[in-house]
């Protein structure tokens, strides 16, 4: 009987083809992942800096910027090393301030100081402290520091004054003295209008911190605004009562530059007329 003669197995040359369909498959896998971190990412920064300008607006960093980054902050800029994202293995990144944050900023210590230096009269409403962009201003109310109609400073508040005059001390700002007064006309022997009166109070403060404490003159200013800026209407007796004011506003560094200067001249020469 004739033995069947066997074939030699065909050698497929195409097998590389499943190695070669695997690894694309692998390699697209790893290009979708790559594409839907990326998505994720923009979805983060879009909300972070949704979330920092809000931060600017309302001069406050939200908490909803520590929940996008991941992670918890504590008062030293560290993040929790137990949370994931960025907040918890990386340090916060700094937020550039906005302006007028900065601004406000630069006098606070000095406000802190004077908030409790100035506690009892605030307390009972005979002065007020507040920031704004031009620098702190501690308000004066007319009614304790000086007479209805008059610019004589009463003796019995120069004790407070002091309180004000030593935070003065402490700093090279300007500061600027301002009059105000309620919408009733004042026609006296001594006050022709409401605008002589308002700067009469502004210079009679003046002399005040100058004589008794040694703020120099070139470090003050005087302005009269009569009733051309008040803080409440004129229309109740309580409003006026609030118009009725000195304000002792200590200026920031922005509002120094824009305040006049010496001009530089030789000694013993006068300006040219």
């Amino acid at each position: 009987m004739a033995r069947q003669r066997k074939h030699a197995p065909i050698e497929n040359h195409e097998r590389w083809l499943i190695s070669y369909a695997d690894f694309i498959t692998l390699l697209f896998a790893f290009f979708v992942v790559m594409f839907a971190s990326s998505q994720t990412d923009k979805t983060k920064a879009k909300q972070v800096s949704e979330a920092v300008e809000k931060a600017f607006d309302k001069t406050s960093f939200p908490a909803s910027i520590k929940a996008i980054l991941g992670g918890t902050v504590d008062d030293i800029g560290k993040g929790n090393a137990q949370m994931k994202g960025p907040g918890g293995s990386h340090k916060m990144p700094k937020l550039a301030e906005p302006p007028e944050r900065a601004r406000i900023a630069e006098l606070i210590p000095s406000m802190e100081f004077l908030s409790k230096e100035l506690e009892e009269e605030i307390r009972t409403g005979k002065m007020q402290l507040h920031l704004e962009a031009r620098g702190l201003v501690i308000t004066l109310s007319q009614a304790t520091f000086f007479p209805s109609g008059g610019d004589a400073i009463a003796p019995a508040t120069f004790g407070s004054i002091e309180k004000v005059a030593r935070s003065i001390q402490r700093l090279p700002n300007p500061v600027r003295l301002e009059g105000h007064t309620d919408s009733i006309p004042i026609h006296s022997v001594r006050f022709r209008s409401n605008w002589d009166l308002s700067a009469a109070r502004g210079i009679a403060m003046l002399q005040i911190l100058n004589d008794l404490y040694g703020i120099p003159r070139n470090r003050l200013a005087v302005a009269g605004y009569a009733e051309t800026m008040p803080v409440e209407t004129n229309d109740s007796e309580t409003g006026r009562s609030h118009n009725r004011r000195v304000d002792i506003v200590i200026l920031n560094k922005e509002s120094m530059v824009k305040e006049p200067s010496v001009p530089d001249r030789p000694a013993g020469k006068l300006p040219v007329r």
